[in-house]
C-alpha cells in the first residue's frame, strides 16, 4: 500500500535555514503565499556546554507572530525529536 510521508505539518516545531544562515527553530503555524507563518522562533546559538537557543528578534513580542517568506529559506524540516522536546520546553516552560 502506498503510504504519503508529510514532511511537517501545522503545529511541528520546525527547523529552517536560512539564506542569511542563521538556523531558525519555530512552530509553525501555516504555509501560504509564498510565506511560512511562525511563532516563537530561535536561533540556534553555541554555548559553552554545547548549542542552545535565543530569541530570534529580541525587540519584538515573544508570542507574535513571524512571515518567513519562502524564498529566503535554503531548506526546511521537521526538528529532530529530542530537539523539538528541548524547544517546547524553553518556549513554554512545560517538561516534555
Amino acid at each position: 500500500m502506498l503510504e504519503i510521508k508529510v514532511p511537517y505539518k501545522k503545529g511541528d516545531v520546525i527547523s529552517m535555514k536560512l539564506a542569511s544562515g542563521e538556523e531558525v527553530v519555530a512552530r509553525l503555524e501555516e504555509e501560504e503565499g509564498g510565506e511560512m507563518i511562525v511563532t516563537k522562533p530561535m536561533m540556534l546559538v553555541q554555548a559553552q556546554e554545547g548549542l542552545g537557543l535565543a530569541p530570534f528578534m529580541f525587540s519584538v513580542d515573544p508570542t507574535a507572530k513571524f512571515n518567513i517568506k519562502v524564498a529566503n529559506i535554503l531548506c526546511v524540516s521537521k526538528s529532530e525529536e529530542s530537539f523539538g522536546k528541548q524547544y517546547l520546553e524553553q518556549t513554554t516552560g512545560i517538561q516534555v
